[in-house]
């Protein structure tokens, strides 16, 4: 997860900053009051919104730190809207449901869910609850950046690997030649090596058609 999702003091423990929230909740009344519970902590509702709908577009709007669910159930428009939100635009999402099966709460954290509370709404809990879910936000954003990296890395590796059969077998260079020939056009053209093993496949590709 990058840091970039979410606002410049989020290094700071939720009590030392103005958290944005965003609430989804299709009871008003509810709604209203877990706002007046945010806004006891120092929390700022951003906006609130009945139902998923637009989910992503409001998000983008008002970026938010946190998003809190209030839901009798999440259905799966609720997860699907929240996977696409995960996928582009990843927050913090705290869910109060009354529904406890295990394959739902499984789902909704499939779908992005850092906090799934099911034994209700406790105003003396907001805090505690806010913590836990952004650390485990952060934990799951940075594995994520991590698994992504090393993905791109061994696709590198791949190209790299193939560029230097190129050169082995046109050019009868050894393993070790290829791979300081690639290295030697990626230094003279202040290109990146995989960038270099790129355009050594595709010409070698086309000499070959």
């Amino acid at each position: 997860m990058s840091s970039n999702n979410l606002s410049p003091d989020a290094g700071k423990p939720l009590s030392q900053q103005t958290t944005r929230i965003m609430l989804v909740d299709d009871q008003p009344a509810r709604a209203a009051l877990l706002e007046q519970a945010l806004s006891d902590i120092g929390c700022t509702v951003v906006a609130c919104l009945e139902t998923a709908q637009g989910l992503m577009k409001r998000v983008e709007e008002h970026q938010p730190d946190v998003i809190f669910i209030d839901i009798d159930s999440p259905d799966r428009d609720m997860l699907e809207h929240m996977t696409v939100l995960n996928q582009h635009n990843p927050k913090p999402v705290i869910m109060f449901s009354d529904e406890d099966d295990t394959l739902t709460i499984e789902k909704a954290m499939r779908a992005g869910v850092s906090a799934y509370v099911v034994d209700g709404l406790q105003a003396s809990r907001i805090k505690s609850i806010m913590d836990v879910a952004v650390a485990r936000f952060r934990e799951f954003q940075a594995l994520r950046s991590e698994l992504e990296k090393t993905r791109n890395q061994l696709a590198d590796r791949r190209i790299l690997d193939e560029a230097k059969a190129l050169l082995m077998k046109q050019k009868y260079l050894t393993e070790e030649e290829a791979y300081h020939a690639i290295r030697k056009l990626a230094m003279d053209r202040s290109q990146r090596m995989v960038d270099v093993a790129r355009n050594i496949i595709s010409v070698m590709n086309l000499l070959n058609d």
